[in-house]
């Protein structure tokens, strides 16, 4: 990674003076320094940068500003991107020494496999109180799901995508299955195997699981629609230009799955990811047919752009027959959400209000903002079909990212509690921590709460 943390603050290493607004002179800078903000007109703005001159034209260290409330605790993410290449360590230890630190390494993120050039190298001195070993985890996590949702499908189809899940489960000794083709068919996971079939690269159900039987269940679901044409139903041009990021749901649980791993918390881990290809050709689903799924619910296609929800429900099914304790989805569901909340606030659906409470205090505690939406069940009426139990969409053009978690809603039974995130999975301006890209949502939110819930 670009940017490295040290233990102990190297010989060489500069300050950084953390600066609100108007309050230059407590940020413990000298005098000198201070008279060589106030002519530069340097007064804390926020995410505002400014060098100080050492002797022999070097640096002597930099001003960093944190505006008037200092109300984002990641804007220092933003000196991973601005600060010259060097050993560097804040010059008063942050409020939040481990969130700041996260900070930095989110900051730092470059997707370069194709060739952008990377953020400066540089080495901070880890804030006095954080956590190394969290900090690392957390940069690890959120960086497997912005690689992966960044890389285009010809890089990552559904059997790439079944490589990189096989790869983290090796890493962390978990057990992997993959269901491929019409071998979901026989199976009984026939809304996945319909969604899939017209691509040239079969359809698949990645399966594995980690951790002890006898430890609470903990399941994340995560759609993996590798590339989205909208089907025979299909997107205008301007629409499939971010369809690259639609297993974007796959890439949070995947981030998630190594943060819980890495951790080692006590649960039964399972991940399962549908991964398709949303395609055109003779043999897609149409819009009309009537789909029989897992769970015995039949499905008229009222659209073949809503293919989300249609390989969620395959694989919800499947997670809840076991019961778990807790069963998360993840996906990239609706263009409604964002409407609703724009791209950076992500709405989330439960009926378990503790678990709600706790993911609001989470996401607040670590700056990973997500929002409570209602399921709120007279909708349900909108997804009615005059010929099957139910459609996979309705025809007002109302509350659809509600719509679409009642539709989920209606796959998942025994799980003791179950929530949805209609997540973006992009940032289309850039951030403090994070560049203009693929983002990882609430991931870090629901690592918090699954630490609280089930941490040694």
């Amino acid at each position: 990674m670009p940017l490295e943390f040290a233990a102990r603050k190297p010989s060489d290493s500069l300050p950084v003076y953390l600066v609100r607004d108007g309050k230059l002179e407590e940020c413990g800078a000298g005098e000198r320094a201070r008279a060589w903000a106030a002519a530069n007109g340097f007064t804390g703005a926020s995410g505002a940068l400014l060098p100080i001159p050492g002797e022999n034209g070097g640096l002597a260290g930099a001003f960093f500003g944190l505006g008037k409330d200092a109300s984002d605790p990641l804007l220092v993410g933003k000196l991973a991107r601005t600060l010259p290449k060097g050993s560097w360590h804040f010059a008063t230890t942050p409020e939040v020494p481990t969130l700041a630190a996260v900070a930095l390494k989110l900051g730092a993120y470059a997707f370069t496999r194709y060739g952008a050039k990377p953020t400066p190298e540089i080495t901070f001195t880890l804030p006095e109180g954080a956590d190394a070993e969290a900090v690392k985890r957390i940069a690890e996590g959120a960086y497997l799901a912005r690689d992966l949702a960044n890389t285009p499908t010809s890089d990552l189809g559904p059997d790439l995508l079944e490589e990189a899940a096989r790869s983290l489960a090796g890493l962390h000794g978990a057990a992997f299955t993959s269901i491929v083709g019409d071998d979901l068919l026989t199976k009984n996971f026939p809304m996945i195997h319909a969604v899939g079939r017209a691509s040239a690269t079969a359809p698949r159900l990645i399966d594995f699981t980690w951790g002890d039987a006898n430890t609470p269940k903990v399941t994340l679901v995560g759609k993996g629609v590798c590339f989205d044409t909208g089907g025979l139903d299909i997107k205008p041009a301007s629409g499939m230009l971010l369809m690259k990021k639609d297993m974007g749901g796959a890439a949070h649980v995947l981030g998630l799955a190594s943060m819980i791993m890495s951790a080692r918390l006590p649960v039964r881990l399972r991940v399962l990811i549908p991964a398709v290809e949303n395609s055109i050709s003779g043999n897609a689903f149409r819009p009309g047919d009537v789909l029989k799924s897992r769970k015995g619910i039949t499905v008229e296609v009222g659209n073949t752009d809503a293919e989300g929800r249609l390989v969620l429900a395959d694989a919800l099914a499947l997670a809840d027959e076991e019961k778990p304790e807790l069963l998360i989805d993840m996906a990239t569901l609706t263009g409604a959400a964002r409407v609703a909340l724009g791209p950076d606030l992500p709405p989330f659906y439960t009926d378990d209000d503790d678990f709600a409470a706790a993911v609001a205090n989470a996401a607040q505690a670590v700056a990973d903002p997500v929002w409570r939406m209602p399921l709120w069940k007279p909708y349900v009426d909108k997804l009615k079909s005059r010929i099957a139990d139910i459609n996979n969409t309705t025809t007002d053009g109302f509350a659809g990212s509600v719509t679409a978690a009642l539709f989920l809603h209606r796959f998942v039974e025994n799980a003791a509690t179950w929530a949805h995130f209609d997540i973006f999975s992009w940032t289309p301006v850039e951030k403090p921590a994070c560049p203009v890209g693929a983002e990882a949502q609430a991931i870090r939110a629901l690592y918090a709460v699954l630490t609280e819930r089930y941490g040694k």
